[in-house]
């Protein structure tokens, strides 16, 4: 077993180093699981980790983490988001509503071409992750998606 205080002050600091967001550990029959919060963010804390003992401020953002079943719709190009074809329009999907495959999610625009972006799964959107109008990454999480 490791000293509670010790190993979780040692974990934090690992986390530092290596820029990490979470972290967990086995020890015995004990599990500690360390995780940065979202600046911002007013939804339930976290599951109880001992971190609460540590004295100061976290110094880096968490970014949410989706259940195992989700499946995630990713970026297939660099551009920007948009929740709807035009401003002012609806948006193609809200949270909690039901897709079908090949279902429209967005646009992403790329070098003033407005690119469609498909679900590839049947479901509850669980998660719109980027803003509307925000530059997104090649690859970066989009949706979730609960089947």
């Amino acid at each position: 077993m490791i000293d509670e205080r010790e190993g979780l002050e040692g974990m934090l600091e690992i986390m530092r180093e290596h820029d990490l967001d979470a972290v967990t550990v086995r020890s015995g029959d004990q599990t500690y699981e360390l995780v940065l919060r979202v600046e911002g963010y007013a939804g339930p804390p976290p599951a109880a980790t001992g971190a609460e003992a540590l004295p100061g401020p976290v110094p880096r953002a968490q970014a949410p983490v989706a259940a195992a079943n989700y499946k995630k719709v990713a970026a297939p190009i660099i551009g920007v988001f948009y929740r709807s074809s035009s401003p002012g329009s609806e948006p193609f999907v809200q949270i909690g509503d039901r897709v079908e495959v090949g279902q429209v999610l967005c646009i992403l625009e790329a070098m003033k071409l407005m690119n469609e972006i498909t679900s590839d799964y049947a479901g509850i959107v669980r998660r719109i992750l980027p803003e509307n109008g925000a530059l997104v990454s090649l690859g970066e999480e989009m949706f979730w998606i609960e089947p």
